[in-house]
């Protein structure tokens, strides 16, 4: 009877594990498989893939400079934007950390960039912003500043991104600003009794106690920088202009799959997008042991 009752219990468990479980295999799994084939093939969607090994992986790092200029668009996008939105929500949190009033209000408020920020509205709005008769453009012909179209520059289009990247800065406030209620106030008073100011309380005991946190943001923050592509999508019309210069590498990955129906290349593309990332996460953990704290 005991065992029966076992085996019923383990069914049900099953049973609603399974709709979980054909959308792993059907969306994730199978789909994963038929990535790491296809980007050993050459493949235009319309015909039967043909093998060619490893000949898209050698043209990618041999003949497309292309491939060359959007890991470095990209990398820029991420070794800037992700510092600046860290220390801008962290600021942000560290001032909402202080029991002023409203502070339900103030967290949907700085919330919100991160709901929309990375939506298609947001980056159309983006673009006239920033383009050659935007607001910006006209809040800086009061200081005598003409003449600059920001999108439609190579030199600072991409800078428009970072710019983009930072406003989104609510998911990570939120989380710092859940760490520093949890700092517990006696340490602060034990430091105040000690002689400890304010700076010197920040440093020594807020910034250590926030690392954990500090760690996961930034792992997270790396993760999606290097998977944007609405912006650049939206902003250069599909072309990662000007001059290739918001090129992303989702943007050529998805130029290169779905405009130019080379889809062998595109999938030897997101593996190569995949061991990128886990190389900058794998540096981010080794660095993790000499400035993370968890005691």
């Amino acid at each position: 009877m005991k065992f029966y009752k076992s085996i019923t219990r383990d069914a049900a468990g099953y049973l609603f594990l399974t709709p979980w479980l054909i959308g792993l295999l059907a969306f994730t799994l199978i789909p994963i498989v038929a990535s790491f084939y296809l980007a050993l093939t050459d493949y235009d969607l319309f015909s039967q893939p043909t093998w060619v090994g490893l000949d898209n992986y050698k043209e990618m790092f041999t003949n497309d400079h292309r491939f060359y200029q959007s890991l470095k668009v990209t990398v820029t996008y991420v070794l800037i934007g992700v510092p600046l939105e860290l220390m801008f929500a962290l600021l942000l949190a560290l001032a909402l950390s202080k029991g002023i009033a409203g502070l339900r209000f103030y967290r949907a408020v700085y919330y919100i960039p991160s709901l929309f920020g990375g939506s298609v509205a947001i980056a159309i709005l983006w673009r006239e912003v920033f383009g050659a008769d935007g607001i910006f453009n006209q809040l800086l012909s009061v200081f005598g500043i003409t003449g600059v179209s920001w999108i439609a520059s190579p030199e600072y289009a991409v800078y428009t991104l970072v710019l983009l990247k930072v406003w989104q800065f609510g998911s990570p406030m939120i989380i710092f600003l859940a760490g520093l209620q949890q700092i517990p106030k006696e340490l602060y008073e034990s430091a105040g009794i000690d002689g400890a100011g304010r700076l010197s309380s920040l440093l020594h005991i807020t910034f250590p106690l926030l690392t954990p946190l500090i760690f996961f943001n930034l792992i997270m923050q790396i993760i999606s920088a290097f998977q944007a592509f609405t912006p650049a999508y939206i902003i250069s019309n599909g072309s990662g202009g000007p001059l290739d210069s918001t090129l992303f590498y989702t943007l050529l990955l998805y130029r290169e799959g779905f405009a130019n129906f080379n889809m062998g290349y595109a999938s030897a593309l997101a593996w190569v997008l995949l061991a990128i990332i886990a190389v900058f996460t794998a540096l981010t953990f080794i660095s993790s042991k000499k400035w993370v704290h968890y005691e």
